[in-house]
């Protein structure tokens, strides 16, 4: 079913109210999400993006009922990922001659996932235009690494409409669409977890693309991404957003993640939290086992932080393997500007402690010295020595 966005341009995309997970099992999906497909029909008819390959029966089945396949004139592909572009194949069956605009490596992310099939690609790059009548053109704009190589944003003149693709997106589901009509808290919860799991290790690129954007003068009336709600009411908001999430984002938060075996590093863990609140009253603490709670929230919660500190016993002369999966993650997203601190247990040999703060300092981290080794369980002794690394990690 289509959704009027604006005029002559229509949503056409698919609503996943049961999606859980994304990226094979990298991202929760906690609102449901949607893939967000758009209509343009003016003296040309264009369609931007298709959706999973799940739903292609839906979207084509759905797509007909709107209009005559064989009308459509362009299609936009702006990212080759496959929530995007996984139709395209069953829908060239249908309109096999179609014009695909795109960037030059979109035609090798879409050819190496679904063949040379002798598609019509049409290569473009960022000021290249493509006049649709009714005095409009598509302006495209190259988005590299935001967040593969051949992403790209498309412009259309007269309804001033950004179809931004996965910039500016969230992994939420509104079914009336725009971002007014969405719950607000839970919109931009949805848009700093997306933006904290996916863009922030290219945060050096988002900072310079919203320059480039910006200094392309083009009037922004609406930002229509691939996922979640449109952004009709002041769209700038979520650009504003994402040049404050890009420059080293935080927040006065300190945010504790550990795993244990028998409880001695979760002991630790909320001393630690215990301290910064008699020290630092108004700081936010979070304390969270990494491997009780879904990684993207405690990910999101990392981001807005201004430090952490990460426990784990020594297992193996090592770190639990929970806390070793979530450290490659944390390293993978590139936090910068944050302090971090390492706290755990040992029985008879130790070693996690020196293995947490050499990972946090590979993964970009400030690690303060002082930390908390504790002989099997952590007594006053230990305890003692907590004060002075929460002083430390406030500083």
């Amino acid at each position: 079913m289509r959704k009027k966005v604006k005029n002559n341009v229509s949503w056409v995309g698919y609503m996943d109210w049961e999606l859980q997970q994304f990226h094979g099992d990298e991202y929760s999906i906690i609102n449901g999400s949607s893939q967000n497909s758009y209509l343009i029909e003016e003296e040309k008819t264009v369609l931007i993006d298709t959706v999973w390959a799940p739903h292609s029966f839906d979207f084509i089945d759905n797509l007909k009922q709107e209009i005559d396949l064989n009308k459509i004139d362009y299609i936009i592909a702006n990212h080759g990922e496959i929530d995007h572009s996984g139709v395209l194949p069953a829908l060239m069956e249908e309109i096999p001659d179609t014009p695909i605009y795109c960037t030059a490596n979109a035609v090798k992310s879409l050819e190496g996932q679904f063949g040379k099939r002798g598609w019509n690609f049409h290569v473009v790059k960022t000021g290249d235009t493509l006049d649709i009548g009714n005095g409009k053109q598509l302006v495209f704009v190259e988005m590299r690494m935001l967040h593969w190589p051949d992403s790209m944003a498309t412009y259309l003149t007269g309804d001033n409409i950004l179809f931004s693709n996965d910039a500016f997106g969230q992994h939420f589901a509104v079914e009336e669409l725009f971002n007014d009509k969405a719950n607000q808290c839970i919109l931009m919860k949805e848009a700093m977890k997306y933006y904290t799991n996916i863009l922030n290790p290219f945060s050096p690129l988002v900072a310079k693309k919203i320059k480039e954007i910006v200094g392309l003068n083009l009037p922004i009336d609406m930002i229509a991404p691939s996922h979640g709600a449109v952004w009709r009411e002041n769209p700038l908001q979520i650009v504003e957003k994402y040049a404050e999430w890009a420059e080293a984002y935080q927040e006065d938060q300190v945010t504790i993640a550990y795993d244990t075996m028998w409880e001695g590093t979760a002991k630790i863990a909320h001393r630690i939290a215990d301290e910064i609140h008699k020290q630092s009253p108004d700081t936010v603490v979070k304390v969270f086992n990494v491997t009780k709670t879904d990684k993207n929230e405690i990910m999101t919660e990392v981001f807005k932080s201004k430090a952490i500190a990460v426990g784990s016993p020594t297992v193996g002369n090592d770190i639990l393997t929970g806390i070793a999966g979530w450290m490659a993650f944390l390293k993978s997203l590139k936090f910068k500007n944050k302090k971090a601190a390492a706290f755990g247990c040992y029985g008879w040999s130790g070693g996690s402690v020196k293995i947490l703060k050499e990972k946090l300092d590979e993964a970009g981290f400030n690690v303060v010295d002082e930390d908390i080794t504790s002989l099997w369980n952590p007594d006053e002794t230990d305890f003692e020595k907590i004060p002075a690394l929460v002083k430390n990690l406030l500083a």
